[in-house]
């Protein structure tokens, strides 16, 4: 029981929550405006708190990015798994990875992410190589699936998923930041041109 004028503590919200409001923070205003002092009074915590349960922004931002990673995993893996040929899977996966357009919350927190990463310790490193890894492996098992049904070309999955993500994250950057003359809908058709050129079966 709470003694007489005793302040009732409120309890903190989930930790879902917060990188939650992060990632709508950033959709909304942008990373700039995403400060420990704005995430507080958006979610009803001091910054201080924040800095208890996150100990610095790097870690909240890192943690934001795997908790969207996470959303976006969960998509990928209903797309892939549908019963539709390896090449329109293969086209869903492109959907998916290429940002939205300029100012992509997703891709501003992992470009952001992987600027403050030249500081970063060993373990966020290996967090991060976590979340490339992941998009990597299931990237590979598609392609590994369409060459084994004869839908691909003999290709060795591993080395053409290495450059066909390269070629994704180079577009999707200039996507994000809103490069003049380049607009996610020009990207798609870029990227599915040379998909027909470098990985279509010969009839």
């Amino acid at each position: 029981m709470t003694a007489p004028g005793a302040r009732r503590r409120t309890p903190a919200p989930p930790r879902e929550d917060v990188l939650a409001a992060a990632m709508d923070m950033i959709a909304e205003r942008g990373l700039e405006k995403l400060t420990m002092a704005a995430l507080g009074r958006e979610v009803g915590m001091s910054s201080g708190h924040l800095l208890y349960y996150f100990h610095s922004k790097d870690e909240l931002l890192l943690q934001a990015l795997e908790w969207s990673e996470g959303r976006l995993g969960a998509e990928r893996g209903r797309l892939l798994t549908r019963t539709t040929s390896a090449r329109e899977r293969l086209d869903a996966y492109v959907d998916l990875y290429v940002p939205d357009g300029h100012r992509d919350p997703h891709w501003t927190l992992w470009l952001e992410v992987w600027n403050r990463s030249q500081n970063a310790d060993d373990a966020a490193r290996d967090r991060q190589a976590a979340i490339e890894g992941a998009w990597h492996r299931d990237l590979v098992a598609l392609l590994a699936e369409g060459v084994s049904r004869g839908e691909f070309r003999q290709v060795d999955p591993d080395r053409f998923a290495a450059r066909l993500r390269a070629l994704l994250d180079g577009f999707s950057i200039h996507v994000a930041i809103g490069l003049r003359g380049t607009d996610r809908a020009q990207v798609l058709r870029h990227v599915r041109e040379f998909l027909d050129d470098s990985l279509l079966a010969d009839s």
